[in-house]
């Protein structure tokens, strides 16, 4: 017998497992293929957690998989003198069992002995983060799995700096979490737990701290106490833990003419009005594009289920309205927040703008207009949360001052450690109301951005396999870039190869061997003798692929149609690359 049947077995007949999954697992018991599936593997923790398909087996989220990754995080945080009295916080969002879950992980950790602060309602990853280092906790858990799709769910862990465990504390709890049992640990009641003192309730009256110091990043307070009720707004949650943190955070701000999705408003795990509740897909605005023309609004702001991530529309001259892209979002708002701190001379001496190596280069360009320093980063918001945590810890390291990512990640003042739709929603609307004072919209600012430092475009897209024979074929297609590099793409030469897993890198332009701009992270990139660049990287909790291309010239026609001869070559190569 194989040992994924041997499992399932052992799964099946468990006296701990709720009876949905044995059900579940009683369902499949003449379909080996999809035993297989669920029990081949099991779903590895990297720095993004846990993250999968609900569902009963080990490559699946349920349940005995929450409680085992939770007595190995256990094991890990009692490795450290304190760290059970220090606690974890723990928060979750709007989807399927993130209470379930959350509740789960809180009682194993009390039963452990480890003290656990969970929320009594969900909330934003940014107010966890938040919480962890306001409560200085030893570590933080988040269920949610962003901005999957609804039958997905996950786990992520944040660590004592309020950013997410790092690859290196990855690699030792997941060490720990696979000399656990899906079935041991003990096992703790609510009221236990409560009697006990390990578990304590955080609501609403711990929010008031956040929310303070996130107002303290706006730039432009007075004028938005004066203005603010002048912008028409749409904000919608689609359904997730936005609704009330960033309608609150407006508020407080004086934005208060705000108008909600009403049919996205609500919490709901089967997100049954967008196909996907990501602010990065335009049709994820489609019912509130529907209420900003019948309130003849300026702008509209989309967060996604754990309200980490941000999207942004604005309303052209044409009077519809255009989505922008996390890097036009992203480039918005540094350029608002360097402009507005250089009028007032606030812009520190050893100040520097954090952004993930596959974002937008129209960053460099304004920071080099504002004389700021800027430093690339693998993806992945944590190695920004890094560099945040490396300013208040190392001496002439630097202030840090914006941080974003392409994926609609954005980040001021670093008082949470990860990126926050809360604040960029508050930050928006500020910039929103500035440029309405001047007699200008955000379409406006972003022809100004252009017209200063010259027309940038990416593209983004994205090969989802399925299952173990999705991973191979992905693993197969990097080692294939790798080991026969394209030194062209679409007739335009490669002058230089980064391969940002080994840190290597080749300057074919100069003739020699040098260091990639980024190490740690299993990606190629490839930057064109036009300036023009591709990075290429499979995803770290899916078999998924991801392209990135960006390309720059004088007008937006021109990039168009670079970027449109670039993905069509570097597409055609990928796609016979992931056939085998």
């Amino acid at each position: 017998m194989s040992g994924y049947m041997e499992e399932y077995l052992r799964w099946r007949q468990a006296e701990k497992l709720a009876p949905q999954l044995k059900a579940e697992l009683e369902a499949i018991a003449d379909n080996p293929k999809e035993i297989e599936e669920r029990f081949y593997t099991e779903l590895e923790f990297g720095t993004a957690g846990l993250r999968g398909i609900l569902g009963a087996g080990t490559n699946r989220m349920n349940a005995q998989v929450i409680k085992r990754a939770t007595l190995g995080l256990s094991e890990y945080i009692l490795g450290f003198a304190g760290g059970a009295e220090r606690g974890v916080a723990i928060a979750y969002d709007s989807r399927r069992m993130s209470r379930e879950f959350a509740l789960e992980a809180a009682l194993t950790l009390c039963a452990k002995g480890i003290h656990a602060y969970i929320y009594d309602s969900l909330r934003p990853v940014p107010m966890l983060s938040y919480m962890v280092r306001r409560l200085k906790c030893i570590a933080g858990i988040v269920i949610t799995a962003s901005h999957n799709p609804p039958e997905y769910n996950g786990y992520k862990v944040y660590w004592q700096d309020g950013g997410q465990a790092g690859p290196k504390q990855a690699e030792a709890i997941y060490a720990e979490i696979k000399r656990q049992d899906y079935f041991s640990g003990p096992d703790m009641t609510i009221e236990q737990a409560e009697a006990s003192g390990l578990l304590t309730w955080l609501s609403d009256a711990d929010d008031a701290d956040y929310y303070r110091d996130t107002l303290s990043v706006m730039q432009r307070p007075e004028l938005v106490k004066e203005q603010g009720d002048t912008l028409k707004m749409v904000y919608t949650p689609l359904h997730g833990s936005g609704n009330l943190p960033v309608q609150h955070i407006l508020k407080l701000a004086g934005i208060t003419n705000v108008s909600i999705v009403e049919q996205q408003r609500e919490p709901n795990g089967d997100f049954p009005t967008v196909t996907a509740p990501n602010p990065e897909d335009p049709k994820a605005f489609t019912l509130a594009m529907e209420l900003a023309d019948k309130v003849h609004a300026d702008a509209i702001v989309a967060t996604d289920p754990d309200s980490d991530r941000m999207g942004l529309a604005v309303r052209e001259k044409n009077g519809k309205f255009r989505v922008l892209t996390g890097n036009k979002i992203g480039s918005l708002l540094l350029y608002y927040i360097l402009s507005a701190m250089k009028e007032r001379g606030a812009i520190p001496a050893d100040g520097f703008v954090a952004k993930s190596i596959v974002s937008t280069r129209l960053a460099d360009a304004i920071c080099a207009h504002f004389g700021v320093k800027l430093r690339c980063t693998p993806t992945g918001f944590r190695f920004i949360s890094e560099l945040i945590e490396k300013s208040h810890t190392e001496q002439g390291f630097g202030t840090f001052i914006f941080g974003f990512e392409e994926s609609y990640g954005f980040l001021a003042g670093g008082f949470a450690r990860d990126k926050d739709a809360v604040c960029a929603a508050m930050l928006a609307a500020e910039a929103c109301v500035y440029y309405r004072s001047m007699g200008k919209t955000l379409s406006d600012a972003l022809g100004e951005i252009e017209a200063l430092c010259g027309c940038y475009n990416e593209a983004v897209k994205s090969y989802t396999l399925s299952g173990k024979e999705g991973i191979e074929r992905i693993a197969g297609a990097m080692a294939a870039l790798r080991s026969d590099t394209p030194r062209e793409f679409a007739g335009v030469a490669v002058d230089r190869f980064e391969d940002m897993r080994s840190g290597k890198a080749m300057d074919y332009a100069a003739g020699k061997e040098t260091e990639s701009e980024v190490t740690g992270m299993n990606a190629v990139r490839f930057l064109l003798s036009d300036g023009a660049w591709i990075c290429v990287r499979p995803s770290g909790t899916e078999p998924k692929l991801k392209l990135y291309i960006g390309a720059n010239a004088k007008t937006d026609e021109e990039v168009e149609a670079l970027l449109n001869k670039l993905m069509a070559d570097t597409d055609g190569k990928l796609s016979t690359l992931l056939k085998g």
